[in-house]
């Protein structure tokens, strides 16, 4: 019945999609308010049939309808109720019919906020946005097809993806990443309704920032929970590993965060259209490449799913996706060039984010060079070839010392010319600042010139961003005689999206001031306790107090206890464990972490041995941790400032400031 029901509901969303991408495309083509009207409906029904189709689903997993072909692949009747939802996203098929629910949630508010508004450019939009749906809504009816039947129908299944199950952040952080990635449809399609319409102006302009700022917002929160979840569940302590997936998440992040640098640039100066669209559609086809990456198989990674015929399927669609790309540019971008002459070369903030965009630009580069060289070296030579941290570590070392110190640099550059003697002088206490730290850390005897020049270089960066966030409200203060309060409210609303924008900084700062030091600075060490003993590890004192063993209906779990104390303060017990999942005959650490303002504590478990009472641990402190996290935070605090909406009052201040 499920099954029959599902497959239904995909059947209709499909055919909604196909005859809504003609209507749309064709609507843009003539003009045709009819085609218009036609392309608005489909798309909600679309959005609705993939929505009730997520929903049947979730209904199967929850009443363990083993009849249905993904609840028998990923079900189980011991499963959690979280472990049960967060299935729909635990294997392939399930992650298919997840994007195109997310599709249609976009696709259906991107209808909603553009109707009876910008006729020229929303019906090539709708269009392009639906024939996406289309690809997922045929793999979803195909290779892809979560609802085919089972007969005989089995009792029970072996649950979702041990990983997934051994801690609650795979509620949050999937579909975070959804968000991001699928959301890039809809500034692709904006940007594609540009090129095919042959024009940009301010309004659409607009649009194009909105609907890339909330999926970039999404995708940094996505990549920052994922680095949480592989700190907490993984066991090797780190957050990053520049694993294939991962980097297929970093990359579209990349080119977007260049895209909203780029924009303002666009909108501002009317400036760099041709490029700004390109890092728009290049976004996109990050996003296919990211996907076809972590669903083909052909990478080996902690995140990726298991071998498919999927593979090609995507393959096929980035290389028409491409095509379609590079033709729409070369056709169509000689029309969206600006109407004044560019004016020269200067030290202004426009070369500033020109020089931003150059950085990240290289920075992709480097990671998919990175990513995809040795899976291309196979393919041509028969040869594995494996591509390390050590080359990322290398060649993205200096490109982020650089992107941080023009975080510094840039704002305190005017538009349009070159900086006068007293905004230079400006940035001489940022500068002292920035010294004071390198001393400060090489009089410490800390060792480490990347961290310490990247500490340099954030605190430099942070002076300037609090800089440009307190003078003009002091400025204002002197001027009408408001108190600072006000006037610093006065400003913030004239230009909130600037200060939303710095605000991101700042947690920018935090992000790489934490990687910095928890890198080079931490420790590690391993250790073998017997019940009872008590050990020292830079400050810390370990005391072994046993173990015992807790089983789960999904799964068996070694408990070990340790009594911590750091110095004289008394932190309670930790209790790393080893998990055993019916699914992975071979156990899972999950660490446990003592996490402070200043540093961390990580324990991960390497062995038990209940008859000799011993317990083997790997311990790590590692600084500054928990500032990633709270970096991540402030990013997205700030990204809700730069997207609250403005009137229109507003929008006329900030731009003529």
């Amino acid at each position: 019945m499920i099954s029959d029901l599902g497959r239904l509901s995909v059947l209709i969303g499909l055919t909604a999609a196909s005859v809504g991408a003609v209507a749309g495309l064709y609507s843009g083509a003539t003009r045709s308010a009819q085609a218009l009207t036609w392309a608005r409906a489909m798309t909600w029904i679309f959005g609705l049939s993939a929505t009730l189709a997520v929903v049947l689903m979730e209904y199967a997993l929850f009443t363990h309808d083993f009849s249905v072909g993904y609840v028998a692949e990923v079900g189980s009747r011991s499963s959690p109720a979280w472990v049960t939802a967060v299935s729909l996203w635990s294997s392939l098929n399930g992650s298919i019919l997840l994007w195109a629910f997310v599709l249609g949630f976009y696709l259906i508010g991107f209808e909603r906020l553009t109707r009876g508004k910008y006729p020229e450019h929303t019906p090539w939009a709708l269009g392009v946005g639906l024939v996406v749906a289309v690809f997922f809504q045929f793999l979803v009816a195909g290779v892809a097809n979560p609802f085919n039947p089972v007969s005989p129908v089995p009792e029970d299944g072996p649950g979702p993806n041990p990983l997934l199950q051994n801690h609650i952040l795979m509620v949050i952080h999937p579909p975070m990443l959804y968000l991001g990635y699928v959301g890039m449809t809809v500034p692709f399609a904006v940007g594609s309704a540009a090129l095919l319409a042959g024009r940009l102006d301010a309004a659409w302009s607009g649009v194009l920032r909105r609907w890339t700022l909330m999926p970039w917002m999404f995708l940094t929160v996505g990549i920052i929970l994922g680095g949480w979840w592989s700190y907490e569940v993984l066991g090797w302590g780190g957050w990053w590993a520049w694993d294939p997936v991962e980097n297929a998440s970093f990359m579209p992040w990349l080119t977007s965060t260049a895209f909203l640098h780029s924009a303002v640039v666009m909108e501002r100066k009317d400036e760099l259209r041709g490029w700004t669209l390109t890092l728009v559609l290049s976004t996109f086809l990050l996003t296919i490449l990211g996907t076809f990456m972590t669903r083909s198989g052909v990478f080996n990674s902690v995140h990726s799913f298991t071998q498919s015929d999927i593979g090609p399927v995507f393959l096929g669609f980035l290389a028409v996706s491409l095509v379609f790309c590079l033709v729409l540019v070369a056709a169509r971008v000689d029309q969206l060039a600006p109407a004044k002459e560019a004016g020269e070369m200067s030290a202004s903030r426009e070369t500033g984010f020109l020089v931003n965009n150059l950085l990240f630009t290289a920075f992709t580069f480097t990671v998919l060079v990175g990513t995809v060289f040795p899976l291309l070296n196979e393919a041509i030579t028969g040869k594995q070839l494996s591509v390390g941290q050590p080359y990322f570590d290398a060649m993205s070392a200096p490109i982020s010392l650089a992107i941080v110190f023009l975080m510094g640099i840039g704002p305190a550059l005017p538009w349009g010319r070159s900086p006068s003697p007293e905004q230079r002088q400006r940035l001489i206490p940022a500068g002292i600042v920035g010294l004071a730290v390198a001393a400060g850390c090489l009089a410490a005897g800390l060792q480490g010139f990347w961290a310490i020049a990247t500490l340099a270089a954030s605190a430099f960066a942070g002076v300037v961003t609090v800089m440009e966030l307190v003078v003009p409200a002091r400025a204002r203060a002197r001027s009408t005689g408001e108190s600072l309060a006000v006037a610093s409210a006065a400003v913030f609303v004239r230009a909130r999206r600037r200060y939303g924008g710095y605000v991101v900084h700042i947690g920018v700062l935090l992000l790489a001031v934490a990687h910095a030091s928890a890198t080079a600075w931490s420790t590690k060490d391993s250790m073998t306790f017997a019940t009872g003993q008590t050990r020292e590890v830079q400050g810390y004192s370990l005391t072994y107090l046993g173990s015992e063993e807790q089983d789960q209906p999904h799964r068996r779990s070694v408990v070990t206890r340790f009594a911590v104390k750091h110095g004289a303060q008394d932190l309670g017990e930790l209790q790393p464990r080893l998990n055993t999942y019916k699914k992975m005959g071979m156990p899972i650490a999950t660490p446990e972490v003592e996490s402070g303002l200043d540093e961390d504590l990580y324990l991960s478990l390497v062995n038990v041995n209940p008859e000799a009472g011993t317990a083997s641990l790997e311990v790590l402190v590692r600084p500054l941790v928990w500032w990633l996290w709270a970096g991540g935070a402030v990013m997205m605090f700030g990204t809700f400032i730069a997207m609250w909406p403005q009137r229109q009052r507003e929008r006329t201040a900030e731009a003529a400031s």
